[in-house]
């Protein structure tokens, strides 16, 4: 395949169109986190305890959402779960713009519903985009191809932290959101839908999206498990590191202010530069697993030194979120890995549910971190949680099969 061939694949409808979907959806997942203080502080709420509260609601969402478009993506094909995720998760960021004038009920409890409904739609975009690239591109493509979908996607985050403080108002920013969904639900019009499972539709004899084969089969379980247990690390590093940074700065005695809507820009724009580096680094290695290991590792020595080093001043702390965003780059290539171990049948399924667990889990990493502090203070609490998830997350990798150059025409 020559180079003009290589480019005309990387950069065709599918490919594009996913990336522009990712990129929507990092914005709006993100977009809590970023505008938290703000908006709660804005409607007289406390944005530590209902803060999380909205966080973990937004992720419960992330969870149930990702098993029900995983699914359909299975059953209906992968564009039905682009087109329903993107409206349902484009009307709950534009109502949540609406909040300030709410006033038939509490405007916490609207915010909880509002942000569950987001999660539920913002579940189905990367899972069923992933799947129809990895589908549509020729094998020894699929690496690069997904990591220019997560590369660009990613820069989603840092989008939304600038339009919140450019627009000054953080319901501007939901509407923004909102917007960019509605149009992105147009140009999806001309994508057409993945070959292997045009070729699987019409056939009755195979399970098509049933969930629970992941939970039967012992061989399919175990599986399934490592694929979540290799993305823990990434969400360790999002979910507690940059989303309670300003908790973290003032266990280390930083005196500035850190913001967590900044940590979290930070860690993405490595994060982004992370993503479109792993496919080329698998690519090179011949090899996914080893790229996510050495990537790993890497991320690992970064979270050492952010909570040992001594960090005193705000700038350090966001250079170690660029590192661990660097190192946790390899998102784009657990999807795609979690896509590759499974039959077409089941493939949008695991594709869909897998990140969106791994998303899910920070609620568990929250409860731990919260539970930890009182005794252990916040810096060892963090560190515990974070021993979890490398411990898993080496593990997983080391001893999950290989799927570099695999062929994925085949069902479970």
């Amino acid at each position: 395949m020559n180079s003009t061939e290589r480019l005309k694949h990387l950069f065709s409808l599918p490919v594009v169109i996913a990336a522009l979907g990712y990129f929507v959806d990092i914005y709006d997942l993100l977009l809590f986190g970023i505008v938290r203080i703000p908006s709660l502080e804005a409607m007289g709420i406390n944005p530590d305890t209902v803060g999380k509260s909205i966080l973990n609601w937004q992720m419960t969402g992330l969870l149930l959402g990702g098993i029900l478009w995983g699914i359909l993506g299975d059953k209906k094909g992968r564009l039905s779960v682009l087109f329903g995720s993107i409206i349902t998760y484009s009307l709950a960021n534009i109502a949540c713009g609406f909040l300030p004038q709410i006033n038939f009920m509490d405007k916490g409890t609207a915010y909880m519903l509002l942000r569950f409904v987001a999660g539920i739609g913002l579940a189905g975009e990367l899972g069923a985009g992933i799947t129809l690239v990895s589908e549509s591109l020729p094998k020894n493509l699929r690496a690069i191809g997904t990591s220019i979908v997560a590369g660009f996607g990613l820069l989603g985050a840092v989008v939304a932290n600038f339009t919140v403080e450019l627009s000054g108002d953080w319901t501007i920013a939901y509407w923004i959101g909102g917007g960019m969904g509605i149009c992105l639900l147009l140009l999806r019009v001309g994508v057409v839908e993945s070959g292997m499972f045009h070729q699987i539709k019409q056939n009755s004899s195979v399970k098509k999206g049933n969930f629970l084969m992941f939970f039967t089969s012992k061989v399919l379980f175990i599986r399934y498990m490592k694929c979540i247990g290799i993305g823990l690390p990434t969400w360790f590093c999002i979910g507690i590191l940059a989303m309670f940074a300003n908790q973290f700065a003032s266990a280390m005695g930083i005196t500035e202010e850190v913001k967590p809507g900044m940590a979290i820009m930070w860690a993405y724009i490595g994060i982004s530069v992370g993503d479109l580096s792993s496919g080329f680094i698998s690519h090179w290695l011949h090899s996914r697993k080893k790229a996510i290991f050495w990537m790993m590792l890497f991320t690992l020595i970064g979270v050492l030194l952010l909570l040992f080093s001594g960090v005193k001043t705000a700038k350090m702390y966001y250079f170690y979120c660029i590192w661990l965003g660097l190192g946790t780059g390899y998102w784009a290539m657990f999807v795609t890995v979690s896509a590759e171990q499974f039959g077409t049948n089941i493939r949008s399924t695991a594709a869909t549910t897998i990140p969106n667990f791994v998303r899910g889990t920070v609620i568990l990493m929250t409860i731990l971190f919260d539970y930890l502090k009182p005794t252990t203070e916040v810096i060892i609490a963090g560190a515990i949680v974070g021993l979890i998830c490398f411990i898993i997350g080496i593990y997983s990798t080391l001893t999950i099969p290989e799927t570099h150059d695999k062929d994925l025409d085949y069902h479970e």
